[in-house]
């Protein structure tokens, strides 16, 4: 296993925000699992080739934390190295975050500067055995992030998901930004060109005459400028959308272009969501069924 991250520390120093940040850098992550399942729960994540691991624990699994550093070594005597990450605040900016959030603190049955006092006390052998202390009083969540990447990115690139889609199938709800390709030259219309796709070299040149390429570049442009912003904003990943009228001709040829000129900028991922339908619908079986 590469990685195996214990999260923990005070509650409102930043926990959720990590686990999430962690997520994103490709970590499998689980909450609150109690110490003495750790070594199973390895070796669930190693048959199915998972090879990053983060789990958080808390005040809220205290009946279980005086197993932990026995649960560490026995980690480490399988070879394991984890890394024990603690997150720290000053007592006046969690008492403010809560003010702020309106949420309760897991002990809640003292006044919260108690509740405070009384978890710093629960946490503190885990706070002894850190091998990295965070204190996020000063920070905020893209702060909290972006020393996360540090730590743990490891020269991961930003990622660019691009989709190709139809627009008579539905829009996506996942996608970040959307582009309308319905105004590009038309294979469709060109009896050679109706049964194939996007991916074609015919079809491309086809997508790619008249004053396609300029509005491409553009829009190039746009979504480079668009995902540059959004990795500066401290999020990891950025999904733009393509669509043209069936999923099958524009949007796959305009996706699979981006996919291209981005490579060596970002880590690119593609997915034509309806290219199948609609070669499907070309099929003889389905032209019969028109005819």
């Amino acid at each position: 296993m590469d990685s195996f991250v214990v999260l923990t520390g005070l509650s409102g120093a930043g926990k959720t925000t990590s686990l999430h940040a962690l997520e994103d850098l490709g970590y499998f992550t689980v909450d609150n699992v109690p110490p003495k399942l750790w070594p199973d729960l390895v070796k669930q994540v190693k048959e199915h080739n998972q090879s990053k691991v983060v789990v958080g624990i808390d005040v809220r699994t205290r009946d279980y934390l005086d197993s932990v550093l026995d649960c560490l070594a026995e980690l480490r005597d399988q070879g394991i190295n984890p890394t024990v990450i603690f997150l720290d605040a000053a007592d006046d900016v969690l008492v403010k975050r809560y003010n702020l959030t309106r949420r309760t603190h897991p002990l809640g049955k003292a006044p919260l500067s108690d509740d405070i006092v009384t978890e710093r006390n629960v946490l503190g052998p885990l706070r002894a055995s850190a091998d990295l202390v965070l204190d996020t009083s000063r920070y905020s969540a893209k702060d909290l992030i972006e020393v996360l990447r540090g730590h743990f990115g490891h020269n991961e690139r930003f990622r660019l998901r691009l989709m190709s889609f139809g627009f008579k199938r539905g829009i996506p709800i996942d996608a970040d930004n959307i582009f309308d390709l319905r105004a590009l030259p038309n294979p469709y219309y060109d009896p050679a060109l109706r049964a194939i796709d996007g991916r074609d070299e015919r079809v491309q040149a086809y997508v790619f005459q008249g004053n396609t390429f300029e509005f491409y570049t553009q829009m190039r442009e746009f979504i480079r400028v668009l995902s540059q912003m959004t990795e500066a904003s401290g999020r990891s990943s950025y999904t733009v959308a393509v669509g043209c009228t069936g999923g099958q001709h524009r949007s796959v040829a305009i996706a699979e272009r981006l996919a291209n000129d981005f490579a060596e900028v970002f880590s690119t991922t593609i997915e034509h969501r309806d290219v199948e339908l609609a070669l499907a619908e070309h099929s003889p079986k389905e032209e019969n069924s028109h005819a």
